[in-house]
């Protein structure tokens, strides 16, 4: 999130909750078995696999997040709309059936066309989420000056401008440039003493941060890791428990990565490598447990 350019598959699990209704859920895909070993393509069928995300009833996803054995991954994607980025990322996981969330960015919307397609990811949910990364991507990513005290205000304004904008729902942002986590009143990563972070989470906003990021090259445009060290490496994490909430990860990327067909191939690559284990599933980022948590306590879960 450095930069500012301008630019299932498996067959869902049921579960009967109590006599009232019957609902197919989304997340049960399945990835790698173990990090000493090669993980395996998932070979289950497009159709299967877009059944796959529909909603999860609330005691079912409560359940799967009490029991240990479950894992879970939260694709996260910042900075779009970026073209052909954006629609190649949301292409691979409606065809995968997985669900991801988009960080979006009011200021990269130049055009119709990528309008249309934010409006049609916001369509898209529960399978997809769009979410707030800021209008200007802290104006065009001068990061000091927009984090400062007295900047705060001009800051709030910009997060707010883009939620009207983009007529984001869910009241989830994340910081360009820095990896920091305000969840109901628990602040933590980089900007803890920034007043900013504190505003927000005072005014009921959830600030997301990340576990680990697939990276990109600044020469190619491309990712630095290959679709199996990224494997790898989340199911690593999966297993240390190295991460904000055991048992999840939440991976950072970027659409302007996934332009060209040999990214979107990795990019379908890693998924299938996950979707190989049925401990894995993939969730957008306001099923976050611990957003979860508070949802279900508000009863706000859908």
């Amino acid at each position: 999130m450095k930069s500012f350019p301008i630019i299932a598959g498996l067959s869902g699990l049921i579960f009967i909750t109590g006599i009232l209704f019957v609902v197919s859920c989304s997340s049960r895909n399945t990835g790698a078995q173990n990090t000493s070993r090669e993980i395996q393509k998932n070979q289950n069928s497009p159709e299967s696999a877009k059944d796959s995300v529909k909603s999860k009833t609330i005691d079912s996803l409560t359940q799967w997040y009490e029991d240990t054995s479950h894992h879970f991954v939260f694709l996260t994607w910042d900075d779009g709309p970026q073209s052909p980025g954006t629609r190649n990322c949301r292409t691979v996981f409606k065809e995968l059936g997985v669900k991801a969330s988009f960080f979006a960015v009011g200021f990269n919307i130049l055009n119709k066309e990528r309008e249309l397609l934010m409006d049609s990811i916001r369509r898209d949910y529960p399978a997809l989420l769009l979410v707030n990364h800021g209008f200007s991507h802290a104006m065009n990513n001068r990061y000091q000056k927009f984090y400062s005290p007295a900047s705060i205000d001009t800051a709030l304004n910009d997060f707010l401008h883009n939620e009207r904008l983009m007529q984001i729902t869910e009241k989830i942002i994340r910081f360009p440039g820095h990896n920091t986590w305000a969840v109901n009143g628990m602040i933590s990563g980089q900007l803890t003493k920034k007043p900013l972070v504190h505003r927000l989470d005072s005014m009921g906003y959830q600030v997301i941060g990340w576990d680990t990021e697939w990276r990109g090259s600044s020469k190619t445009n491309a990712p630095r890791e290959s679709a199996t060290e990224m494997a790898n490496r989340v199911v690593a994490q999966l297993s240390s428990g190295d991460t904000r909430v055991p048992g999840a990860v939440v991976l950072l990327s970027h659409d302007r990565y996934f332009a060209h067909a040999d990214a979107v191939d990795s990019l379908r690559t890693f998924i299938q490598l996950l979707q190989a284990d049925p401990r894995i599933h993939f969730e957008t980022i306001d099923h976050f447990r611990e957003l979860h948590q508070i949802r279900r306590s508000k009863g706000t879960i859908n």
